[in-house]
C-alpha cells in the first residue's frame, strides 16, 4: 500500500495510511513524509502499536532528538521523584499521568502539579534558546474521556491578522521560560536552583519556517514578557493574540484512539493538552527533535 496523506479536521492535519511506524523508512518515504510535514504541520498515524524503540528509530529518521535540561528535580523529567520515575527507552519523554509503580499520579505531588500547563496553549522547548522542530506523541493508554489534544495553525493565524497588527508584532522579541507558563497554574514554589535552570531565552514573535519560508506567529504560554514593555502590557498583549489564534477556524482537537502516533511540527503550531479523569491511565511517550535554526541570537 502506498504512503497517502487525507486531510481530517481543519486543513493542517493530514492522516497517513501506507505506513508502518515499526518498520524501517526508504529514503523516498521520509521524504514524502518531511513534504507532508510541510504541508499540513501535524500528520496522524492510527494502528502504530510502537515499543519505545521503534518510536525512537521512527524519530532518527527526521532529525537529532532533543536532549532534556536540568531543572525537573533530581535530574528526572516534570519533577518527578525516584518513586514516580518509570523506567523507558532513553530518550522517551514520559508525558503520561503514572508512576513508577504503574499509578496514577497523586494530585498533590509536584510532577501532577507541574504537568497541569500542559493544558495551557504552547509549543514545544519555546524555552529554549533553539526551539523543537518536531514533537511525536504515541497513545500507548488513552482515557475512557476526555484527554485530547488541540492544535492551532499559527501560519494561518498569522496570515489573518489585520495589516495594522502583522506591522506592530513583526519585530517584537519575547522572553520565554517554563517558570511563565506554571506560575498561571499557580506552581511557583521553585528553589533558586531551579529558576535558575529555567532561565528565560528570547524568541521572535514572528519567525519563518526554515523549509517553506512562510510566516507564523511564535505563540506559547512559555512567553511572559515582550522586550521592552511592561509586564502587564506584555501579558495582555500577549493574551490577545493567543485568543486570536486559537480560534476555532485555526484549530484541530484530536480525539486519541488507543496507538495513535501523531506528529508535529513545533515551528508552524501551538498545542495544548485537555483534562481526563485523573483516576484513569493516560500513557503517551513523547520523543522530540532539537530545532535546526535559532530565532535571534540571546542576550550576553
Amino acid at each position: 500500500m502506498a504512503l497517502a496523506i487525507q486531510p481530517i479536521g481543519a486543513a493542517f492535519v493530514g492522516e497517513v495510511t501506507g505506513v508502518d511506524c515499526r518498520k524501517p523508512l526508504s529514503p523516498e518515504t521520509v521524504a514524502a513524509i518531511e513534504a507532508g510535514m510541510d504541508q499540513y504541520a501535524a500528520l496522524v498515524y492510527r494502528g502504530q502499536k510502537l515499543t519505545d524503540e521503534e518510536q525512537l528509530a521512527f524519530t532518527l529518521h527526521f532529525g537529532e532528538i532533543e536532549k532534556k535540561g536540568a531543572g525537573s528535580g533530581k535530574g528526572r523529567i516534570h519533577f518527578r521523584s525516584e518513586e514516580q520515575a518509570r523506567a523507558l527507552a532513553r530518550g522517551i519523554g514520559d508525558f503520561s499521568n503514572v508512576d513508577g509503580a504503574g499509578k496514577p499520579l497523586l494530585s498533590g505531588t509536584r510532577a501532577y502539579q507541574f504537568k497541569l500547563a500542559d493544558r495551557l496553549w504552547h509549543s514545544d522547548s519555546s524555552f529554549r534558546a533553539i526551539p523543537a522542530k518536531y514533537s511525536l506523541l504515541s497513545g500507548r493508554a488513552v482515557p475512557s474521556w476526555g484527554g485530547n489534544t488541540e492544535f492551532a495553525d499559527m501560519r494561518a493565524a498569522y496570515d489573518a491578522l489585520d495589516d495594522r497588527s502583522r506591522h506592530e508584532v513583526e519585530d517584537l522579541v519575547c522572553l520565554h521560560s517554563q517558570i511563565y507558563s506554571r506560575e498561571i497554574v499557580g506552581f511557583s514554589e521553585m528553589t533558586d536552583e531551579e529558576r535558575d535552570a529555567f532561565k528565560p531565552v528570547r524568541q521572535r514573535l514572528v519567525r519563518r519556517h526554515p523549509v517553506t519560508g512562510r510566516k507564523s506567529l511564535f505563540l506559547s504560554s512559555h512567553a511572559g514578557a515582550i522586550e521592552g514593555w511592561t509586564i502587564p502590557e506584555s501579558r495582555m498583549y500577549l493574551r490577545d493574540l493567543i485568543e486570536f489564534a486559537t480560534q476555532p477556524r485555526f484549530v484541530y482537537s484530536h480525539v486519541w484512539r488507543l496507538h495513535d502516533f501523531v506528529v508535529w511540527d513545533n515551528r508552524a503550531t501551538m498545542h495544548r493538552g485537555r483534562r481526563f479523569d485523573p483516576a484513569e491511565a493516560r500513557d503517551v511517550r513523547q520523543t522530540r527533535l532539537v530545532g535546526d535554526v535559532v530565532t535571534i541570537e540571546q542576550s550576553a
